[in-house]
């Protein structure tokens, strides 16, 4: 039982089951007891905070695997572009002034080009516009590619 003074043998009860000023020693003492975990609100509001940052690390990761395959694609074009260019200036006699078109192969992944070839104020040099894209979605270019290409001297 509790008491407000002291019981046999003259000890006080422990300090815990001792009434305070206002008569709420009892109910102050469970009412602690029962605030030792967490609440449903504190528990949701850490989880709608884990949440946040769980999305917004995985659309980072999201993000940076689709820069990288944007980059391999348009590296991948690049290189059909230097090819084609490398192509122009192996031909002979130099490429006729127009528009070509057709499709090649870089790593497995297939890219359609488009060669504008045109004349420059020297007549001796040909101007090469190269443009290299999906052929999936042919008007987004992926790689565009300037180049010049001499005539060989007629005898």
């Amino acid at each position: 039982t509790l008491c407000h003074r002291p019981c046999d043998g003259g000890m006080a009860p422990p300090a815990f089951f001792r009434s305070d000023q206002s008569g709420h020693g009892v109910s102050a003492i469970a009412s602690l007891v029962r605030r030792s975990g967490f609440t449903l609100v504190e528990v949701l509001v850490a989880l709608a905070i884990l949440a946040v940052a769980l999305a917004a690390g995985f659309r980072s990761v999201a993000q940076s695997a689709d820069s990288a395959t944007a980059l391999k694609a348009r590296t991948l074009a690049l290189w059909v572009a230097q090819n084609r260019l490398a192509a122009a200036q192996l031909e002979r006699p130099a490429p006729a002034v127009g528009e070509r078109s057709g499709t090649d192969a870089q790593a497995g992944t297939v890219f359609s080009w488009r060669e504008s070839v045109s004349g420059t104020p020297n007549p001796a040099f040909r101007k090469i516009e190269i443009n290299v894209a999906d052929p999936s979605t042919p008007d987004y270019v992926l790689a565009h590619l300037v180049g010049y290409v001499g005539q060989s001297a007629q005898r």
